[in-house]
């Protein structure tokens, strides 16, 4: 079964951690997200491996937008 990692806030992708096909673990940092001068990871919530990668370094997201999907 498919994991959806989402963007837990409103900001630009400041840097991709992982690339297709990289196998994960839990507390992994997939992508950082920059908003109010801030950076925050975005972080596996589950083990597994990384099947899509839904954004470019630089896109704006919004909260709950998927970013990356983990099979």
């Amino acid at each position: 079964m498919a994991t959806d990692v989402e963007a837990h806030i409103t900001g630009t992708v400041y840097s991709i951690e992982t690339e297709v096909g990289a196998n994960v673990a839990p507390g992994d940092v997939l992508v950082v997200i920059e908003s109010m001068k801030m950076e925050l990871p975005v972080e596996a919530p589950t083990g597994g491996r990384v099947a899509e990668i839904r954004i470019e370094q630089g896109d704006s997201v919004e909260e709950g937008q998927v970013l990356v999907v983990l099979d």
